[in-house]
């Protein structure tokens, strides 16, 4: 059974695609059932996304925003309770083989007098659970990228110079964040504003990123330091 399966898997991800052979039949009957009532809500809560591919999986409490500002294309997943609201300057893009661990947020616009500006998030790009994505400036993720659960993205910061005038009056910088190909960002990890992470690197569980991390690096601590190379 799970041979037959992993065949079907690897057909809609469009690359090879192993199932544990651990799994035993009513595991995999359990996964099946699940995964085809995920199968019918993501038929029915793609309707009016901008662009979105044949198969796509959804769970349950999913609530989807601004759907006409969504393109993605096949195998989506969206796990249970996740919130997405797609209201943004430039739209929300998304690859193949893309999915969102539960509970977990996307957020373009927190205010309507000032939208966000756009989502780009490339092929293969998995979002472990409660991860948050504040998409204020442009936020930009690669391809074959992996997020621990807990990640956090802040592509906005808040301007406090003054301080005879609230914070909230002073307007904000929004700089954007660009993370590359192939990295991996561990458990509770947060990346701020104006950060470029580069291709290949590994950001260690617990880290705050405010400043560019070079291709291939690992870096850990906060703020988050650069350790090594991965060449």
């Amino acid at each position: 059974m799970t041979r037959f399966f992993s065949k079907i898997i690897s057909k809609i991800k469009g690359r090879e695609y192993q199932i544990d052979e651990g799994i035993n039949s009513a595991d995999m009957l359990s996964i099946v059932f699940t995964r085809f009532f995920m199968l019918l809500r993501g038929f029915f809560k793609t309707l009016g996304f901008k662009k979105h591919g044949k198969i796509n999986f959804i769970g349950k409490r999913v609530a989807i925003k601004s759907k006409s500002h969504i393109s993605c294309g096949g195998g989506l997943t969206i796990e249970d309770d996740c919130h997405i609201n797609a209201l943004c300057r430039k739209g929300v893009k998304i690859g193949d083989n893309f999915s969102l661990g539960r509970k977990s947020i996307i957020e373009c616009t927190g205010v309507i007098r000032e939208l966000g500006e756009g989502l780009e998030i490339g092929n293969n790009v998995g979002i472990a659970a409660n991860a948050f994505i504040s998409v204020r400036g442009d936020v930009k993720i690669g391809d074959n990228v992996i997020f621990g659960p807990d990640v956090k993205l802040f592509s906005e910061n808040h301007i406090f110079e003054d301080v005879e005038t609230p914070i909230y009056l002073q307007g904000a910088t929004r700089l954007g964040i660009e993370i590359g190909n192939d990295c991996w960002l561990g458990a509770g990890v947060t990346v701020l504003d104006g950060v470029k992470i580069g291709d290949g690197c590994v950001i260690a569980a617990g880290a705050v990123v405010n400043k560019d991390i070079p291709d291939y690096s690992i870096a850990v601590g906060s703020p988050a330091k650069v350790i090594k190379s991965r060449k």
